[in-house]
This record gives C-alpha cells, sequence and structure tokens, in this order.
C-alpha cells in the first residue's frame, strides 16, 4: 500500500483550513489496511443474493460516486426506488438516507444490502460468504483481527467511504485558497447571485460542502409519489420533505431531484427560478426568483464551477 498512502492520508492530512478534521469512531479509526478492505469490498459483486452487482454499480466514481440514471437498478433487473446520492464528502454527514433515519455510516451500510430492490441480501450470510475466501479472511484479520462478518463488513465500507473527500475544485481554489484567477469573471458574478438575498441557495448549500443537511421540500410536486420524510416520523408536516443535497460536482451527478426526474442543470435552475409548486410544506425560501437569461446562466457557470476533476480522475479510487 506504500504507493497508495498519501492520496488515502488526503482527508486529514492536507484538508484546506475551511474543511473540519474527519471523524472517525473509536471502533474503526482510519488505517490502510481497514481502506483496502472496504476498497475491495466496495467494488466487489459478492455482498448481493446473486453476486451482480456492487456498491459501486450505483455509485461510479467519475459521477462523484452518484450513477446516470433516475432510479439504479438492483438485482434480478429491480428498480431502484431513490436516485443514487454522490458520495463525496459523505464522511461529513450527520446523518443519512434522504430522510436521514440512519444516524451513522456504518450502519448505512446495511441498507443497500438487506433492500429488496438493491442486494436483497442477508449481511450475515455476506460474512459467511466472505469467510470462504482466503483473501478476504487474511485482510480481515490483518484490518480487525476477526474472520470477514458482519461487522467487518460495515466497518470496512465506511472506513473507505470516509476517504472520499472532494476538496480541490476551482470553486475550492478561488474561495478557501485566495486563488483569484481560478474562476472566470461569470462564475464569479454566478457565486455572487448564488449568496445574494435575491437566489437565497446559499441559505439551504451552505458551507465547505454546500449543504446545511437540513430537511426541505422544495415545490417539486403537488402530490408525491414517495413520501419523503415521513415514511420516517409518520408526520404530515414530513411529507415530500428530503435532506439537502451538496452541490459538489453537481455538474456530473445527474439527473437531479429525490427521484431523478430533472436531466439538467439548466432545468433545476428554471425549477428554482419558477418558485416550485404549491405545496402545504414547501420552504417559505422557495419563492419565484424573477433572474434574466444572463443571470441564469451565471448561475449555471458557478454550478460548474464546484465541479473537482482531481477527485472524479483520482486513480485511488478506481477498480
Amino acid at each position: 500500500m506504500e504507493d497508495t498512502e498519501p492520496a488515502v492520508l488526503v482527508h486529514n492530512s492536507t484538508l484546506p483550513s475551511s474543511f473540519s478534521q474527519v471523524i472517525h469512531p473509536d471502533d474503526n479509526a482510519f488505517t490502510e489496511a481497514r481502506w483496502a478492505l472496504g476498497k475491495k469490498l466496495f467494488y466487489d459483486n459478492i455482498l448481493s443474493i446473486d453476486s451482480t452487482l456492487s456498491c459501486a454499480s450505483c455509485h461510479k466514481s467519475e459521477l462523484s460516486f452518484s450513477d446516470d440514471v433516475a432510479f439504479s437498478k438492483g438485482v434480478k433487473d429491480r428498480n431502484g426506488v431513490r436516485n443514487a446520492p454522490s458520495l463525496a464528502n459523505v464522511a461529513y454527514h450527520p446523518y443519512f438516507t434522504r430522510e436521514g433515519g440512519v444516524p451513522t455510516l456504518e450502519q448505512q451500510v446495511l441498507v443497500p444490502i438487506q433492500e429488496h430492490n438493491e442486494f436483497d441480501f442477508n449481511i450475515v450470510l455476506a460474512g459467511e460468504r466472505l469467510a470462504k475466501d482466503s483473501s478476504y479472511v487474511s485482510m480481515s484479520m490483518e484490518a480487525y483481527n476477526r474472520i470477514p462478518d458482519y461487522y467487518v463488513i460495515t466497518q470496512a465500507l465506511a472506513n473507505f467511504e470516509r476517504s472520499l473527500i472532494s476538496n480541490s475544485s476551482p470553486f475550492d481554489h478561488f474561495l478557501f485558497e485566495g486563488k483569484s484567477d481560478a474562476i472566470s469573471k461569470t462564475q464569479k458574478r454566478g457565486m455572487e447571485l448564488f449568496y445574494s438575498d435575491k437566489t437565497n441557495c446559499f441559505q439551504c448549500h451552505s458551507g465547505p460542502n454546500l449543504t446545511n443537511y437540513a430537511f426541505e421540500n422544495n415545490g417539486m410536486y403537488e402530490q408525491y409519489a414517495d413520501e419523503g420524510r415521513r415514511r420516517l416520523t409518520g408526520l404530515d408536516s414530513d411529507e415530500g420533505v428530503f435532506k439537502v443535497a451538496s452541490l459538489r460536482n453537481c455538474e456530473v451527478t445527474a439527473p437531479y431531484m429525490h427521484d431523478g426526474s430533472i436531466n439538467s442543470l439548466e432545468a433545476v435552475i428554471d425549477h428554482y427560478n419558477s418558485g416550485g409548486k404549491v405545496h402545504p410544506n414547501k420552504s417559505a425560501i422557495m419563492q419565484p426568483l424573477n433572474l434574466s437569461k444572463e443571470e441564469k446562466d451565471d448561475l449555471l457557470s458557478f454550478l460548474l464551477s464546484l465541479t473537482d476533476n482531481e477527485f472524479l480522475t483520482d486513480p485511488i479510487f478506481k477498480k
């Protein structure tokens, strides 16, 4: 692993001051052995019931670890029920899934493995399958001093996913490193608009990861096929409410929204410009913006400055 150490450790050794240190649980501290095991599991079809899908099937590195379809296919060609989100900077998320019902990254690993429309498998049986593979047994003993099992699977995958740090976009170079020429004049105008009271984009898409992790209804529909956070809380006030997504690398994470119903950033901007559809839970921030064509073009240009090509092409994260 000597050749991979600098890239693996980038999230805590060379983070800009605007990024906080990645916090690992006491029982899952970062080590190269754990990271390597997690990466191997991430790209292996062994965790799906019929050994046809891996985590990487729906979270592709060149797409900021998201997918390019509205609903990714699960085992036996079953349609997923929500758009696969990007895993970039997932280490900073305070909770997981679009309704926020999972408190840790380790626990989130369980979700796709057991979901009927995803891997449709039992994690205990997955561990038994891994225990028959001598390479997994060896790597697991080195990483966690135990044979591969449900605990090792969740810990190792979470350990790898916490290393997926994106912090080298032109936006980062301009705003956090003071490189005035990192973004164009058009992008600077778009950034001013993004952080203005006219659009209020920054109210939800704030901080280094461009999300406040709040739960909002953005006026996508008058009636929602997916009940959103109400699925977790049972509250009518949470119907159609979802966790605010990060905008990092949004250029490559189309289609957008929880259901992948918007295919382009231009259409996303048009949606917010319209103020969205009427819904009792719609955020008060959602109001018609009345942007001119030039303003919409500037805003689009700014969103493109959030693309971190170093992250998207980093060979350390490839299979």
